[in-house]
């Protein structure tokens, strides 16, 4: 018989810890929640001070039962769900339930699933924290009132299974203003001048800047043909020269949502995806002979604090891996944003020496690439900085300035390991400069002007969108997988090219929010929200106040939504498709997946099929036209409408431009433009397009004309 009962909220956890904790211990999962509010039902008693109504959640009866049973014969308790607010909510329903002194200390929390982590938490256990307990109440009492009061409304009003939230909304709100920007955005013309220039025998480049001193960039033709007429006949003197260098810092370790974006940009994974691997490598994987192991620490937080044992590790490792030059003479410290809940970590490897390449072959694929993007994410965060020598040169050809910039590598430092993927997109500023001096005269070998457009604001990714919501302060990391999902489950947005659209059906809801419900959409009071909840989990507020002073206002936007609000009949789009089963016209409806078509006799008639989008592109095997389809998994991919008598595929893009050697079909694979014959896969140049004829006139024109000499 044990000792003593331990709960966690999954098998998986429960068995790593038991390998840990030994005979005496009895660790038993609850998988979860197993107490919370009524999905049938509000469950907020508005008149009572907002009191929450908790019950067992269905299903999780039996399980509570055993708990109890496992808790009768044993010295004590232990809870150590997960060391968050969730996790604290789930400990005091617990502690409840199986009726725990509330003066017992029962909590116990670590942040990492090791043997030393898990063995000095449970030599110091503490009360079950009742301020977070009361943040995490909030939390849900605010998010029932919202959800429950205004969806009821909107089915009545719009349709059926459509649903607000507090912080869901107010995301929606981010991609549909986003799309009005692009809507509404009118492109400008710009003009770029570059000088291709010679020091002796050396030539680079240099882009012209502005007139006396001042920048200036040409808004329209005739403002580039009064720079070419200024600079014509004009000797490039270099008029200055500044040479220094510059330091690249690396990359802090992982927070929840500097892991969430960087796994949508290197590993294109949704949030949701990210979260549930991520989980797994927190929980515990079986690793050969060494059992099952913890593999990072917790996942869900937003601080940057470091142990110095991790510390110790990643130097001592850097060290004998890389060499002393790499390491840092002090470790690094990073701060964390204001309000981060400093008693976590960064989520980094438990273990520095179980480097990815050791534990791959226990792991499954995603599994692997995403240890491998925490580990080296956490060692290149204690290693010394890249070091560049960057030269800077000013040009001067009359009164005009043309300005040059070199950059070049002096030492790698972090970039051995690893870089950011957002750094990987900015622009390269090349090798070094010639050796230039004060006075210098160049010779003008060409002049390369270039038509550009401004660009509207791009729509959002789902790391895009994830970095704008954390910034903006809007809800937390660990809700924003959850967010994402439900904004595509209700039909709000789709997301294709991964990137997001709005609906007509979340432009349409938006509105609807927006009129009746301006405050509860407002992203400054959902910001604000946030800092109270940090604040009642600190003790400096009462939770049922902060709930008061919210829902006296909403209470009367509720009020008046109801009496003003318009039913909307949605009339579905017909399409000239017939059903096969019964003839009627098949009508487009929203899915999780977005649009498909469907019968109009549901439930009566079932048949739906999915959209198939035609390119205006031929398969290169049968001529037929090729077709956008979507594998099981949703990941889309082209083949032809021929199938199966054709099977041609490409996960690339088809472009209606013919490869120019071969004749073949081409496709966009990233940003470069390719032959998809592999036996060919000529890779097609920039100048190939048509994009680039004006610029190549100036071209042709100019290298007519002497060294140093500018057609008008």
């Amino acid at each position: 018989m044990s000792d003593y009962l331990v709960i966690v909220e999954s098998p998986t956890k429960a068995k790593t810890i038991k390998k840990y904790l030994g005979r005496r211990y009895k660790v038993n999962a609850s998988m979860g929640h197993v107490i919370d509010l009524p999905k049938s039902q509000i469950g907020i008693d508005t008149e009572n001070d907002f009191s929450p109504k908790y019950i067992t959640i269905r299903g999780k009866g039996d399980i509570l039962k055993e708990l109890k049973n496992a808790a009768k014969d044993v010295k004590k308790i232990y809870l150590a769900a997960d060391p968050d607010r969730e996790g604290e909510a789930i400990c005091w329903h617990l502690s409840r339930a199986l009726g725990i002194d509330s003066s017992e200390p029962c909590r116990v929390e670590f942040n990492e699933i090791t043997e030393a982590a898990i063995k000095a938490a449970f030599k110091k256990p503490r009360l079950v924290d009742q301020d977070r307990v009361n943040a995490q109440q909030a939390r849900r009492v605010l998010d029932r009132l919202v959800g429950y009061k205004i969806s009821p409304l909107l089915w009545k009003k719009v349709r059926k299974g459509l649903s607000a939230g507090r912080v869901q909304s107010v995301a929606l709100r981010l991609i549909v203003e986003r799309e009005n920007e692009i809507d509404n955005f009118t492109p400008e013309e710009y003009w770029t001048l570059e000088a291709r220039l010679k020091a002796g025998k050396a030539a680079f480049t240099a882009r012209y800047y502005g007139k006396q001193g001042k920048k200036h960039v040409p808004a329209g033709r005739d403002e580039l043909d009064e720079v070419l007429a200024g600079i014509d006949g004009q000797d490039f003197i270099v008029t200055s020269v500044k040479k220094k260098e510059r330091r690249r810092n690396p990359s802090p370790p992982f927070t929840t949502s500097s892991l969430q974006q960087e796994a949508s940009r290197k590993l294109g994974f949704a949030a949701r995806k990210t979260m549930m691997v991520a989980q797994q490598l927190y929980e515990g994987l079986q690793l050969g002979k060494e059992g099952v192991v913890g593999l990072i620490t917790y996942i869900r937080t937003d601080a940057m604090r470091v142990s110095e044992q991790a510390q110790d590790e990643a130097r001592t490792y850097i060290e004998n891996q890389f060499g002393k030059k790499y390491l840092p003479q002090k470790p690094p410290v990073y701060r964390s944003k204001k309000g981060a809940q400093e008693a976590h970590e960064a989520i980094r490897p438990t273990s520095v020496p179980r480097s990815p390449d050791q534990v791959k072959i226990y792991l499954s694929r995603d599994q692997n690439r995403l240890y491998r993007l925490i580990w080296d994410r956490f060692m290149a965060s204690q290693m010394s900085p890249a070091v560049f020598d960057t030269v800077s040169a000013d040009i001067a050809a009359g009164s005009y300035t043309f300005r040059a910039t070199g950059s070049q590598m002096k030492f790698e430092g972090f970039m051995k390991l690893y870089i950011e993927g957002r750094d990987e997109e900015e622009k390269d500023e090349g090798g070094l400069l010639p050796e230039l001096s004060e006075g210098e005269k160049l010779s003008l070998q060409e002049l390369l002007p270039d038509q550009h457009f401004t660009q509207p604001p791009p729509r959002f990714s789902e790391a895009m969108l994830v970095k704008t919501l954390e910034e903006k302060g809007i809800g937390r990391p660990s809700t924003y997988a959850p967010i994402i999902d439900t904004l595509q489950t209700r039909g709000y947005v789709v997301r294709e090219a991964k990137v997001f659209y709005a609906t007509e059906m979340g432009r349409l809801v938006l509105e609807l929010l927006l009129e009746f419900f301006p405050a509860v959409l407002d992203v400054d009071f959902t910001a604000v929200m946030e800092e109270k909840l940090d604040k009642i989990a600190e003790g400096e507020l009462d939770w049922v106040e902060v709930i008061r002073s919210f829902y006296e206002s909403f209470a009367v936007s509720l009020k008046i939504a109801e009496e003003h609000m318009e039913k909307i009949v949605i009339e579905p789009e017909v399409s000239e498709e017939t059903c096969p089963n019964c003839g009627r016209n098949l009508v487009y409806k929203m899915g999780r997946y977005g649009k498909f078509l469907a019968c109009p006799g549901f439930p009566e008639c079932r048949y739906a099929k999915p959209i198939i989008k035609e390119l205006d592109v031929n398969c290169p095997q049968c001529n037929k036209p090729l077709v956008e389809r979507k594998t099981k998994k949703r990941r889309k991919f082209f083949g032809c409408s021929g199938y199966p008598e054709c099977e041609f595929t490409t996960w690339d893009i088809p472009q209606k431009e013919k490869c120019p050697q071969c004749g073949y079909l081409t496709v966009l694979k990233g940003k470069v433009l390719q032959c998809a014959n592999k036996e060919c896969a000529h890779i097609l140049s920039g100048s190939d397009k048509e994009s680039g004829n004006k610029t190549k006139a100036v071209v042709k024109r100019i290298n007519k004309k002497s060294a140093g000499r500018v057609p008008k």
